[in-house]
């Protein structure tokens, strides 16, 4: 191994430790005609961390895409790769993406720790919130969905559901994603690889063959996946997944344009879960807690859920022109609660999720 390859073999840990420390959920590449930015998001904003030269910001970049499986010679292509690194003596995943640009490629690497279990209440501050998720492991078949922009905690709350449905039916959970984004023992875990002509139909038909209980579909993004989705739930079996949607009505109108009949939707949906991330502070104390506070160990990011089910889901599938304002708590309920109750800051209740 010559100097070269060292200095950037160090270089990239150095970056790895450095967005872990600081509890980075992103690390962003962004090439501009003279130099290279590095940014940190961090509790859903972005700063500045370095700025490196194009020569040394691509020799990092080509190392990345090196160890997660990308080509190293296409930089006309947007690509994408994934990994496992062990930072701090901690297993992180990290998803990775590239996109090409008039000034270089751009890349952003996602870091998904692997560490920490978390249990439903875990996931908020709204005790009605968690309650609610709590009553869709009430159910062993259906579907339920869960939606939200990216960065808006949706996989962190599947693989919370995940676990704590696994726990208490000792269910057989298998999963099918694109890529695996949390490593979990209990399950078994298949990944999606188009480039061995491995598909999420493939899967599905191997998963049915394999005896489950709980089917885990990563992302529903096509109309190939929302029927497979629907399918695997008309099969007797609890089906869980994501998409991409702005609130629970919505994820009902994107399956229905992916072309899911309305009467499926009835007899399989049980659950839609809109999520949101929000920084918060303490009701008490405000942004730094008193070393006697009893909430000076709270996160600074909660989930809000918006949870459609029971009643008011049938009633939406059922009178789809209705234009009465919706029987269920929603994000912007729970946004105005938490500011009343002092939890959300009031000018960042409006930031970025």
């Amino acid at each position: 191994m010559n100097d070269m390859t060292k200095e950037v073999e160090a270089k990239s840990r150095e970056l790895l430790k450095d967005a872990y420390s600081l509890g980075a959920s992103d690390i962003h590449f962004i090439p501009r005609k003279e130099d290279t930015l590095i940014e940190l998001r961090i509790n859903g904003y972005l700063y500045q961390l370095a700025i490196l030269s194009r020569y040394q910001a691509q020799r990092l970049i080509n190392h990345f895409k090196f160890l997660s499986g990308m080509d190293i010679g296409e930089r006309r292509l947007p690509q994408s790769g994934a990994m496992l690194a062990l930072i701090n003596h901690d297993a992180v995943s990290l998803r990775m993406s590239t996109l090409p640009t008039p000034n270089s490629e751009s890349l952003v690497i996602r870091l998904l720790p692997q560490r920490k279990e978390l249990t439903i209440d875990d996931l908020s501050v709204f005790e009605e919130a968690t309650q609610g998720l709590s009553s869709l492991l009430n159910y062993e078949n259906g579907l339920i969905l869960i939606s939200g922009p990216t960065g808006s905690g949706k996989t962190t709350t599947l693989y919370t559901l995940l676990s704590s449905l696994q726990k208490r039916y000792n269910s057989r959970v298998i999963t099918l994603e694109d890529p695996i984004e949390k490593q979990n023992d209990a399950f078994i875990q298949m990944e999606v690889n188009e480039r061995a002509d491995f598909t999420y139909a493939d899967g599905f038909k191997a998963i049915l063959r394999h005896d489950p209980d709980i089917v885990m579909i990563g992302e529903i993004r096509d109309e190939e996946t929302a029927q497979i989705a629907v399918r695997a739930s008309l099969t007797g079996h609890l089906v869980l997944s994501t998409v991409h949607a702005s609130s629970a009505s919505m994820t009902i109108r994107r399956l229905i344009e992916l072309g899911i009949p309305r009467f499926d939707l009835k007899e399989t949906l049980v659950g839609v879960i809109a999520e949101r991330l929000v920084s918060i502070q303490c009701p008490v104390c405000g942004p730094v807690c008193r070393p006697d506070c009893e909430n000076r160990h709270h996160p600074k990011r909660t989930g809000v859920f918006e949870i459609l089910a029971g009643m008011p889901l049938h009633d939406l599938l059922t009178n789809s022109h209705s234009h009465r304002q919706p029987d269920y708590k929603t994000i912007e309920d729970y946004l105005q609660e938490g500011m009343a109750m002092g939890w959300i800051p009031r000018d960042l209740s409006r930031g970025r999720d």
